[in-house]
């Protein structure tokens, strides 16, 4: 059951991403242009999903795909087009909205669901594989690894996300945000160490059977995020 921190976080990032960043999402995920520092973050996230999709198959018809936290809908693209069912899931919906905008009329033998709510709701079902990019790097880590939990339940094969690394490059960036009016700043990223994030993995008794199998970091200007796959063995 998620807890009250992250439930208090989902409602804050949804009303960030709906309301206040909503126009400047829609620009950072398309060709529009954008400032130096933005094109950074668009051109570190290009790299993060590129090397999150270099780990699943590149076939997966059959396969059933959570997009956990989908965003505008890139990554959830480039799976189905693999052949995968994909189930996107964002918490705002002004972001799956523009996602079904944007979504190619041919994906080959692939298709996608969009949806708008909870990465966590059991409802969803079960799948074969999930994928988290930069959905969790709000979360503290025992929110993290309790929402990784949440979704070993219902995966078969792989969990694919992302964190904020703690390092202190990406603890001066937060620095000079805390310098931003209030009302333009991001819900706070919440970074943790590698090391203690994988222990806090390895010591969760839901995840006994939930290796980290590889990891990989990615630092592109402002965008700083660490990839790492469990597989259930």
């Amino acid at each position: 059951m998620p807890s009250a921190t992250y439930l208090e976080r989902r409602s804050q990032l949804q009303t960030y991403f709906d309301r206040t960043a909503a126009e400047a999402w829609s620009r950072l995920t398309s060709d529009a242009p954008v400032s130096r520092i933005r094109a950074t973050v668009r051109a570190g996230r290009d790299r993060m999903r590129a090397t999150l999709l270099s780990w699943l198959p590149n076939d997966l018809r059959g396969a059933r795909l959570l997009d956990a936290g989908c965003g505008t809908g890139a990554l959830s693209v480039e799976a189905a087009r693999r052949g995968a069912d994909v189930v996107a899931i964002d918490v705002a919906p002004t972001l799956i909205a523009l996602a079904q905008q944007r979504m190619p009329e041919n994906l080959g033998s692939g298709r996608i669901d969009f949806r708008a709510g909870d990465m966590l709701d059991p409802a969803l079902g079960d799948f074969d594989f999930v994928v988290a990019m930069d959905s969790l790097i709000h979360y503290r880590a025992a929110d993290c690894v309790n929402a990784l939990a949440s979704l070993s339940s219902r995966t078969g094969g792989a969990i694919l996300f992302t964190f904020a690394p703690r390092t202190p490059a990406l603890a001066l960036m937060h620095a000079a945000g805390r310098l931003f009016p209030r009302s333009e700043r991001a819900p706070a990223i919440q970074p943790v160490a590698p090391k203690e994030l994988a222990m806090r993995i390895r010591d969760d008794a839901a995840l006994a059977h939930w290796p980290v199998a590889q990891t990989e970091r990615i630092v592109n200007g402002f965008y700083t995020s660490q990839a790492m796959e469990l597989r259930r063995t």
